[in-house]
């Protein structure tokens, strides 16, 4: 089978989805990997590259859709309004991207008349044989990190406690709602530029995690209850919950240079937490960084892809970090895609896949195929009638 890799095309998307390490695994395994000319040149990759890798380069984004059994991209279906695949794909197709299918469900449906094969990514389950495919969580890493990084340029004060001639200057106070994987990587990554270091969220068990990042875990007399879905993945509460919460948290955001807040539901409002009450209850010259701006934030005055001041505080509403972190943030997210692929593996057939519906990994990523819509939880949203089969016996999502 041909594996082919096509440039991104969406506003601001610099990442691509293979990167030349990566072809090495995939050549051995019997696949042919093709990729559209100057795909990777935003994420610091050559055509060059690529080449001595033993790729081979095709001149333009038809071509690769032409030749290619398996189409990988970053970013597919309804989440780049200005591109529409949709007459270069062939029903035979296999396409492996992410495509936000809990928020953007009608790109899930309008794909699914191509009648092709597409696995979205963001919904790979977590569990362990599949942490090594988990591309949530890789692109995660990279939006913690880079997260501390905008606050520390933005803020008016350095992280670290230094004891100078001229005096001893305080450390800054760097508080983290959401202890998930862009969480704890915001914890280390402040920690490790010498913040003094608060957390929170709503599941008690990960306060271990936090402590050994040299983070303290703060504690609000809150009852979360069943916090996650079977899935691993964050569960919306109730309001009166959040109306609780949003009232003690601002107490611990008075007192912080800085707050990142990583909460955020697939597929849904990202629940409020800071108020505009509370950003005027903190200091002038305070950041915050939104990384649930995208889906309406978890601070009342961000605004996605803007940073704004309120109240003398900076707000910065990031909705694409790991676009900002090219280079890395594509060989992750390309390791990725080369498991989930090697896991898909026919054993009797080099250089092909097979489409297991029997595997929880294949099945929980199956988005459409064959003309319909596969994944109860996108039916859901749809308002389609769920389908009864024991491949696809999942929740559907909440309306």
């Amino acid at each position: 089978m041909k594996v082919a890799v096509v440039k991104e095309t969406y506003p601001g998307e610099q990442r691509v989805a293979m990167v030349p390490a990566i072809i090495p695994a995939l050549t051995k395994n019997g696949f042919e990997v093709l990729v559209e000319r100057d795909a990777g040149i935003a994420a610091g990759v050559t055509n060059e590259q690529y080449e001595e890798k033993g790729a081979t380069l095709v001149d333009s984004r038809d071509e690769a859709f032409k030749q290619g059994d398996i189409v990988l991209q970053v970013r597919s279906c309804g989440m780049d309004p200005d591109c529409d695949d949709s007459s270069r794909v062939r029903p035979e197709q296999i396409i492996v991207a992410m495509c936000d299918p809990l928020g953007q469900a009608i790109g899930v449906r309008d794909f699914a008349e191509t009648k092709a094969t597409l696995f979205a990514l963001e919904m790979i389950p977590r569990i362990t044989r599949a942490q090594s495919m988990d591309v949530l969580s890789s692109m995660a890493t990279v939006a913690g990190y880079r997260a501390v990084l905008l606050a520390a340029s933005e803020l008016p004060k350095m992280f670290p406690l230094m004891m100078t001639a001229a005096g001893t200057l305080a450390p800054a106070r760097a508080f983290v709602i959401g202890a998930g994987v862009a969480g704890l990587q915001a914890i280390a990554t402040a920690k490790r530029l010498g913040a003094v270091v608060q957390a929170y969220d709503v599941r008690p068990a990960v306060r271990e995690q936090v402590e050994s990042l040299g983070g303290k875990f703060v504690e609000l007399e809150l009852d979360a209850g069943k916090s996650e879905d079977k899935g691993g993945y964050a569960k919306e509460m109730d309001e009166a919950f959040y109306e609780k919460q949003r009232a003690l948290m601002a107490e611990i955001v008075a007192e912080s240079d800085v707050v990142i807040t990583t909460a955020a539901i697939p597929g849904r409002q990202s629940p409020l937490l800071i108020t505009a009450d509370a950003v005027a209850g903190m200091q002038p010259g305070s950041v915050i960084v939104d990384l649930a701006a995208e889906r309406g934030g978890n601070c009342e005055l961000s605004e996605p892809d803007q940073t704004v001041v309120k109240h003398g505080v900076t707000i910065i509403g990031p909705t694409n970090l790991p676009s900002e972190i090219p280079y890395h943030a594509s060989q992750m997210y390309a390791k990725n895609i080369a498991n989930f692929l090697q896991n898909m593996l026919d054993e009797e057939n080099e250089g092909c896949v097979k489409i297991n519906l029997e595997d929880e990994i294949v099945c929980g990523t199956l988005a459409a195929r064959d003309g319909e819509v596969t994944c109860n939880r996108i039916r859901g949203i749809l308002d389609m009638p769920l389908i009864e089969t024991p491949e696809t016996q999942e929740e559907p999502a909440p309306k």
